[in-house]
């Protein structure tokens, strides 16, 4: 692992050039004709272009301001605007124009809002069902503040695929995350996994996690019966954010790699430049022996 001091530069492996291609261009234009939030343009998401390739977009429904203000995110953060009911029929069109094979949807957090934005959300993932019947999708859900029938507004609507990321280990929980906590991201999950849906979850590292502390996530996570998780870099949006302490090695990403599927989750994205939608199309065969 690389140690941080001051001024240091990315490593190589973290050194990426955006694409230019038409197809790149044409799915950007379609997303600020259709004045969508995608996590792809304003994440400036390293596997965009490979996942456009691949027939896979993000998604962030309920405008872009969060009721929270977590140390790592760059989302802002305020009071939101007033819910746009327009914005599930926007969605499902855009994916058809897309003709997306996948769609990955996320959301700020709204607890701003009594039901939490679960009604909106689950028209989104019926609005785009019924217009795109061919395509499959996964929910990055909020925590929903940990209750039930709001979680269960979205599993109703019948995703492939649920995903609700812990962020972090648990001892850095309360310096990252700004409200969500450890074992309510876990309550959440468990829901999710004894519905029947797969669940997933993902972790950033390099933010002063231990190894060991790496491998205790992943426990909990299989503890609750999570399949899928993906493994990542954090990279500081700006100064005023949390910091990187590390940046962790190719190596060490391949190594937490070889011991997840050991462990027993059916698929382990790490690396780098994972993001909680890298490779997502294939995330949905979870369940399957």
């Amino acid at each position: 692992m690389v140690k941080i001091t001051k001024r240091v530069s990315k490593p190589d492996w973290l050194k990426i050039q955006l694409p230019n291609t038409a197809e790149y261009n044409w799915m950007n234009k379609t997303i600020r004709d259709n004045k969508l939030h995608t996590i792809c343009t304003s994440g400036k998401c390293p596997n965009a272009a490979e996942c456009w390739g691949n027939g896979t977009a993000t998604f962030m429904i309920l405008g872009d301001i969060c009721t929270r203000a977590c140390k790592y995110c760059n989302v802002k953060t305020g009071k939101p605007d007033p819910v746009d009911w327009k914005e599930p029929l926007r969605i499902a069109r855009s994916i058809k124009i897309m003709k997306l094979k996948h769609a990955v949807i996320t959301s700020v957090d709204r607890d701003d809002l009594e039901d939490g934005g679960s009604e909106l959300w689950a028209q989104t993932i019926e609005k785009t069902k019924e217009l795109n019947p061919e395509t499959t999708m996964e929910v990055l859900i909020p925590d929903f503040n940990g209750q039930p029938q709001l979680i269960q507004r979205v599993i109703d609507a019948n995703p492939e695929v649920i995903s609700h990321n812990l962020e972090t280990v648990r001892r850095l929980t309360p310096q990252v995350r700004s409200k969500a906590k450890y074992d309510v991201s876990l309550k959440v999950l468990k829901y999710i996994v004894d519905a029947g849906v797969v669940a997933k979850s993902g972790l950033m590292l390099g933010i002063g996690e231990t190894e060991e502390e790496v491998l205790e996530a992943m426990d909990d996570l299989l503890a609750v019966g999570v399949k899928v998780i993906t493994l990542g870099q954090y990279l500081r949006p700006t100064p005023k954010h949390l910091a990187v302490e590390e940046y962790v090695t190719p190596e060490q990403f391949e190594k937490y790699k070889k011991i997840g599927m050991e462990k027993g989750f059916k698929f382990v994205e790490s690396g780098p430049l994972v993001r909680s939608s890298y490779h997502a199309a294939a995330h949905i065969n979870a369940l399957k022996e």
